[in-house]
């Protein structure tokens, strides 16, 4: 048997790729999906169900920015919009994703009451 060359599909020539780089994702979908099964939320998890989640979540997202396309952005809103999500990948940097909107209301100009007094949102 001397002279064949290496066994055809041996183990040593696969590379292993992850769920989120075979959908093209950011995010990590094997924590998500870890979570769901440890939760017991339902007794079986499918393997795309944790990328269907954040997907339909971005979607919501871009329909609600009257965009047709997801980008980075619409997956980092949709995901720190929710709390259960939010704290799931608390850790994970989604790379063009922003950061959420927020001022401070110390930022914010000052109102004027009913009686001509000027108030700050930081006063209520």
């Amino acid at each position: 048997m001397a002279g064949r060359g290496k066994a055809v599909g041996s183990i040593k020539d696969k590379k292993s790729t992850t769920r989120s780089t075979k959908a093209g994702l950011q995010f990590t979908v094997s924590r998500v999906a870890r979570f769901w099964k440890t939760g017991k939320y339902a007794k079986r998890v499918g393997a795309e169900a944790p990328v269907y989640l954040v997907l339909e979540l971005a979607g919501n997202v871009a329909r609600d920015n009257m965009k047709t396309r997801v980008v980075p952005r619409h997956v980092q809103l949709a995901v720190r919009n929710d709390e259960e999500l939010s704290k799931l990948l608390g850790s994970v940097t989604i790379a063009n994703g922003g950061v959420m909107p927020n001022i401070h209301n110390m930022l914010l100009p000052k109102r004027a009451d009913a009686k001509g007094r000027s108030t700050s949102a930081a006063d209520e």
